[in-house]
């Protein structure tokens, strides 16, 4: 049978044009117009991250300035790696997209906690074409869009996943809405009870608990972040190591390699959050130093450590425990909350909830949780035997539609892979 050939992506690597390459959310730019905002001239050069996307304009966090709105042909990605980075993981979207076997809504319109701002996030799963999986060149194992609200994992990723009892993987898999796209898709979800086993304790609740315990710490050294700059501005010679040791001591934690170290990852966070922000302009402690060399940066920093601090972490993780719960107990996964539960976590949700309150609450579950993996009739091990069949009898599905030429994106119109960079080919 004679097959149809496939064109190479017109943006190839080697063809590549820094004006036309997408920038996902993250991507650090530079500018290449001046513009004013607020009275002031911010010229060309300008260094900046993209936090957003929409119609074509996009929201850059410029360093020292704030929040600016750019067109496409006004900016270009800040290194060459990030182009490269931006270029592949668009042409992997675009060619694999039409590969997804299963999609899911997810998130808090998925748990029944969703508001008038709430996202909708979307998550599944692709196969790939045995073109794909025929050369050298590693093919791509996630599709992410360009504003991150969709996630993908290539079949064997997400069996993998779910064999680890992953909770996103669990919940795209096994939530109500969860779709098949494709045959393959059907032959995944009507065999996705080889996944499951008592490891939803460990992966759903004893993760969460020990979550919540590090949020109370990042909590208690977040209270005396304010101190940092000035004990920087007195000492000589400021170091990482040397900061992060006072902040653990002042914040009450002791001076323990444990305690040093949750402090250090505080104070990452908070240099990593300011160049977010864009009040430095690196991610990195000497960028900080030099912030608290500047006497008008004042004594306090009025900014948001991490996302580990915010209260829809905390609420995530309080709704993972009672996930665990619902579904050791009952043997029936359950996602979406109702009730005093579901009240309970919007207010938390909310930040009206302290974070020491949420702890408390996440260890009075502890020994309800702790009965219910006893008692549980889900299985201790998941079935990787049958997991490992399914595995295969995808495989061999997807080989036997190239070969044959069956009409569709996993056989005569599959699309052709990307040709091989030596960079990224391991010799």
């Amino acid at each position: 049978m004679a097959r149809r050939t496939h064109d190479a992506p017109a943006g190839a690597l080697s063809e590549l044009d820094p004006l036309q390459v997408p920038l996902p959310n993250g991507t650090e730019v530079t500018t290449r117009v001046d513009r004013v905002v607020e009275g002031r001239v911010v010229t060309q050069g300008a260094v900046g991250r993209v936090v957003a996307q929409a119609e074509g304009a996009y929201d850059v966090q410029l360093v020292g300035v704030g929040i600016v709105r750019f067109a496409r042909d006004q900016l270009r990605p800040r290194k060459v790696g990030q182009a490269r980075y931006a270029q592949r993981r668009a042409g992997a979207w675009e060619a694999l997209h039409p590969c997804r076997v299963v999609e899911t809504v997810v998130g808090s319109r998925a748990w029944g906690l969703a508001d008038a701002n709430s996202d909708t996030d979307l998550r599944g799963v692709f196969a790939l074409p045995a073109p794909w999986t025929a050369g050298l060149a590693e093919p791509p194992r996630d599709l992410v869009s360009a504003d991150g609200s969709e996630t993908y994992w290539e079949v064997s990723k997400a069996m993998r996943q779910a064999l680890r009892a992953d909770p996103n993987t669990l919940e795209a898999l096994f939530l109500p809405e969860a779709q098949a796209l494709d045959e393959i898709g059907e032959w995944l979800l009507a065999g996705r009870q080889c996944f499951v086993s008592r490891e939803i304790y460990g992966a759903f609740g004893r993760y969460a608990l020990s979550q919540l315990a590090r949020l109370q710490k990042s909590q208690r050294v977040a209270e005396r972040v304010g101190d940092v700059l000035p004990w920087i501005r007195a000492s000589d010679a400021p170091t990482l190591d040397a900061i992060a040791r006072r902040l653990a001591s002042a914040s009450g934690l002791g001076e323990t390699d444990d305690a040093v170290h949750q402090a250090r990852e505080t104070l990452k966070a908070l240099y990593r959050t300011l160049n977010e922000r864009g009040r430095l302009p690196r991610p990195d402690f000497e960028a900080l130093v030099e912030l608290a060399g500047d006497e008008g940066s004042g004594h306090t920093l009025d900014v948001e450590l991490s996302r580990a601090l915010r209260p829809k972490n905390a609420y995530n993780l309080l709704r993972l425990m009672h996930t665990a719960l619902g579904w050791l107990t009952t043997g029936e996964p359950r996602f979406r909350l109702e009730g005093d539960v579901r009240e309970r976590l919007l207010a938390i949700k909310a930040g009206q909830v302290p974070l020491d309150a949420v702890l408390a609450e996440a260890d009075a579950l502890t020994p309800e949780l702790e009965a219910a993996r006893r008692e549980t009739r889900l299985p201790r091990f998941p079935d990787v035997r049958a997991a490992d069949a399914l595995m295969r009898r995808i495989t061999l599905e997807l080989s036997r539609r190239y070969a044959v030429g069956v009409p569709g994106v996993f056989g005569a119109d599959a699309p052709a892979p990307p040709p091989p960079d030596a960079e990224e080919i391991e010799t």
